[in-house]
């Protein structure tokens, strides 16, 4: 699959983060460069640090160093923008909350018990639309299925686009066809908008397929290089073994 070729332009850089709970270190001077157009995946076994990671980008964890978002051209540090995609929300199966509900709730102040407003709805459709998901926008959210909720949540992440999006093992309960769907999306995502992904993915052939770039952690980076370079790599053979 040809990739395309990121403008280098723009840079999130995450410099030195760490992370102790009590005296226990969880995270040691994490240090990754995620430039914009790239898939970035981080890669790890179970207590590797990964989602502690992804908690200290978004500021819910107390850590030491510092995340920039970097405009090359310009030459200026500016303030990140994140969209973030859970692994889960909880949701109650016959919750009455529709997308429309959820998607207004997220980016404007009028009471989703209100009277819709005809412009936000069909600004909450054409995104919708991006991913293929505008006949959801009635639909309640308890009635989705997990490929389907994936895909409004990655809509409602990216409105306004994100300098950053951030996407925490997203294909979670999904099958195959549904999994093999987001990725595409992701692929078409980073490319159409030139923007930078962080995506945590325990399934290494699609990271192999997609990613452009993989980091290896546990607790620091270990490795990180292409999808090739790594999956090659002493340090990942010898935490996973050879894959073809």
């Amino acid at each position: 699959m040809s990739k395309p070729v990121a403008c280098g332009l723009h840079c999130t850089k995450i410099k030195n983060i760490s992370v102790k709970f009590g005296k226990e270190v969880v995270l040691k001077n994490v240090n990754i460069h995620i430039h914009c157009g790239e898939l970035t995946v981080i890669i790890g076994k179970n207590g590797a640090g990964k989602s502690t990671l992804l908690k200290a980008i978004l500021g819910e964890v107390e850590h030491t160093g510092s995340i920039t978002f970097m405009d090359i051209k310009e030459n200026v540090t500016k303030k990140i923008k994140i969209g973030y995609v859970p692994q889960s929300i909880n949701i109650e199966k016959h919750m009455p909350t529709t997308v429309y509900d959820l998607f207004a709730s997220c980016i404007c102040h009028i009471p989703v018990f209100l009277k819709k407003d005809k412009k936000i709805y069909q600004e909450i459709k054409e995104q919708l639309k991006i991913f293929g998901a505008e006949r959801l926008i009635d639909k309640s959210i308890g009635d989705l299925s997990g490929g389907e909720l994936q895909r409004v949540l990655l809509a409602i992440a990216t409105k306004p686009h994100p300098n950053l999006l951030i996407l925490d093992e997203p294909v979670s309960g999904i099958d195959k066809t549904g999994t093999e769907d987001f990725y595409e999306l992701v692929n078409s995502l980073k490319a159409k908008y030139d923007m930078s992904i962080l995506l945590v993915s325990h399934d290494l052939d699609l990271v192999k397929k997609y990613a452009d770039k993989v980091i290896l952690l546990e607790k620091e980076v270990i490795k990180e290089g292409t999808p090739e370079e790594v999956f090659k790599s002493t340090e990942f053979v010898n935490r996973f073994g050879v894959i073809n």
